[in-house]
C-alpha cells in the first residue's frame, strides 16, 4: 500500500517517484478522480490501474474493498486532492486496516500545507501541533479553542474560507486579541497570500471575505515568568533535609514544585 503526497498547488512539485507510482499501481484510490486525471495529465503519467473514488463519505465502506485488493496482492495507491492522505484527508482507516492485517504501508512524501505554512509564518517551528479544522458549531469551537489557550507550541489549523472570520474571532477570544498569527492562503499557487498580525486584526480583515485554501498558524502561549521566593524555598529544602531527605533530592523536589531550575535553587541553598 502506498500513501502518495500530492502537490498542494503546483503540479511541478510532484516528484518523479509519484509519476512512476501512479503508472505502476494496480489500484488508485483517489479523493477526486477528476483531479487525479488532471494531475496525471499535467505530470505526464499514464494511468493503467483501476481507479476508484475514496473520499470522506465513502471512506469507511470503501476501505474494506481496498483491503481485499491489498490481500490479493495488488498495489493500492491512495492519493488525495492535495497533501498527504490521512492528514485531515481520507487515508487513516485503510492504513489502520492494512497495518492490522500485516500489509506493508509506505509513503511517497510530498508538499504539505501544514509544514509549508509553518515555514513561512515566521513563528517558532521547533515545536508545533496540528489541530486540523476547528469545529463548525460556535459552542463546540469555543470549547476546543479554550482548551488550547495554554498550549505553548505553535498551532496549525485548516479552515474553510467562509468560516475563517468567525474562527479567527473565536481564536482572538480564546487566545487573546494580540496573539500573533498568520493566515496562509492559496499556498504555492498563483494568488498565494500570507497575512501576519494579531488575531483581532486578522479577524477584521477576514470579514471582507476570503477565497481559496486556508491554513492558519497561531503562536503558542508564552507563560508568565515565575518569580520565586528563593529564601522561602531554601528554608523548605532545609526543612526536608532535617526530616532526613538528602539535600540533592530535596532541592530537586522543591525546584520542580516551584517551577524553577534546580541550579537556581541550589545556588540559593548554598548562599
Amino acid at each position: 500500500m502506498v500513501l502518495a503526497g500530492a502537490p498542494i498547488g503546483q503540479a511541478g512539485d510532484a516528484s518523479p517517484r509519484l509519476r512512476q507510482a501512479l503508472e505502476s499501481a494496480q489500484v488508485i484510490a483517489a479523493e477526486d478522480t477528476r483531479r487525479l486525471r488532471r494531475l496525471a495529465s499535467d505530470i505526464g503519467a499514464v494511468l493503467g490501474g483501476r481507479i476508484v473514488s475514496y473520499y470522506d463519505a465513502n471512506e469507511a465502506g470503501r476501505a474494506a474493498e481496498l483491503l481485499e485488493a491489498l490481500q490479493q496482492g495488488d498495489t493500492v495507491l491512495v492519493i488525495t486532492d492535495a497533501g498527504m492522505p490521512g492528514v485531515s484527508d481520507p487515508g487513516y482507516r485503510l492504513t489502520h486496516l492494512a497495518v492490522e492485517a500485516g500489509i506493508p504501508v509506505t509513503a511517497l512524501p510530498g508538499p504539505s500545507a501544514v509544514t509549508t505554512a509553518l515555514a513561512v509564518s515566521g513563528m517558532p517551528s521547533d515545536r508545533f501541533c496540528f489541530e486540523g479544522f476547528p469545529p463548525r458549531k460556535p459552542a463546540d469551537r469555543a470549547r476546543r479553542l479554550t482548551a488550547l489557550a495554554d498550549e505553548e507550541r505553535t498551532m496549525v489549523f485548516f479552515e474553510a474560507p467562509h468560516r475563517l472570520a468567525a474562527s479567527l474571532a473565536a481564536m482572538a477570544t480564546a487566545f487573546g486579541a494580540t496573539r500573533q498569527a498568520a493566515v496562509c492562503r492559496e499556498l504555492t499557487k498563483t494568488y498565494e497570500e500570507i497575512r501576519r498580525g494579531p488575531l483581532a486584526d486578522l479577524a477584521a480583515w477576514a470579514e471582507g471575505g476570503v477565497k481559496g485554501e486556508i491554513t492558519v498558524v497561531v503562536a503558542g502561549h508564552v507563560p508568565e515568568p515565575v518569580t520565586a521566593d528563593l529564601p522561602t524555598l531554601a528554608a523548605e529544602v532545609a526543612r526536608r533535609e532535617a526530616a532526613g531527605i538528602p539535600r540533592k533530592q530535596a532541592i530537586a523536589e522543591v525546584a520542580k514544585s516551584a517551577g524553577i531550575p534546580k541550579r537556581e535553587l541550589y545556588d540559593a541553598v548554598h548562599r
